[in-house]
């Protein structure tokens, strides 16, 4: 691990930055610091991860010129109600990619739950929520790593993938770091340790599109087919089956064909 000497991204008020040349994994080094009593916010940014993670363990594929970034907080709620952050994390994402097109290009994000962001139907943006520490039983350390395929993306996924370049945009990680924070901040506030959660919902559900679009979701046994319909009131996914509605927690979704 190096740590880079040329000139940072602004950070919002209150909100510290570390920047690595290279690290096994933004998220895993925001939990070692979390381990050694670092308080946050702190945000962890690197060029380049040798063992990036994405949910579930699967690797996140780290390309030279993409944005990895991980923020270290300390909240003052319990855990079930940091969980909530998986949801904003996806609407921090989506406004983020909304900033940095320079065209009417807005129309084509879509939220797919929890988090990941699509534009066009592949997908650009990624999040991942950890819980590293519950100091007491109203408190929670949470990171929040963020992945957007600014440079470059990678082939042969589930999920199609595409990047910013490919739209003829170029943004430096950098500047796509500089409004992660920005806009990380904004909604961090809007959420308010949960105090708000209604309105992140609605403000979820306005970005993903309308019900009805055929899903795929795997489960560690098994595989549902069924149709999105909504979060319930605690932001699950609802799933519209054959045999009637799944609640989603956990598990990959994927868009069927129509």
């Amino acid at each position: 691990m190096s740590r880079s000497a040329s000139p940072s991204p602004k950070m919002p008020t209150g909100y510290r930055l570390v920047r690595l040349d290279s690290v096994d994994s933004t998220s895993s080094e925001a939990r070692r610091r979390a381990d050694m009593g670092e308080p946050g916010p702190l945000w962890v940014w690197s060029a380049r991860q040798s063992k990036g993670r994405g949910r579930i363990g699967r690797e996140w594929t780290s390309q030279f010129g993409n944005l990895f970034a991980s923020l270290l907080i300390r909240l003052n709620c319990p855990i079930q109600t940091a969980s909530e952050l998986g949801l904003v994390a996806g609407i921090i994402a989506y406004e983020t990619i909304a900033k940095l097109i320079a065209y009417e290009g807005r129309s084509e994000l879509l939220l797919k739950w929890p988090n990941d962001v699509l534009l066009a139907e592949e997908k650009i943006a990624g999040t991942l929520l950890e819980n590293v520490g519950t100091p007491n039983n109203n408190g929670s350390v949470v990171v929040i790593g963020t992945g957007i395929n600014l440079a470059s993306h990678p082939e042969k996924l589930p999920q199609p993938a595409i990047s910013l370049d490919a739209y003829g945009l170029t943004v430096s990680p950098g500047d796509a770091l500089e409004a992660l924070a920005e806009t990380t901040h904004e909604w961090l506030q809007q959420w308010g340790e949960g105090a708000t959660f209604p309105t992140i919902r609605r403000a979820w559900l306005d970005r993903a599109g309308p019900v009805g679009r055929p899903l795929i979701v795997r489960l560690n046994d098994e595989e549902l087919r069924g149709a999105y319909a909504g979060l319930d009131p605690e932001g699950a996914l609802r799933l519209k089956t054959d045999e009637g509605e799944r609640l989603i927690t956990a598990g990959d979704v994927f868009f069927a064909s129509q």
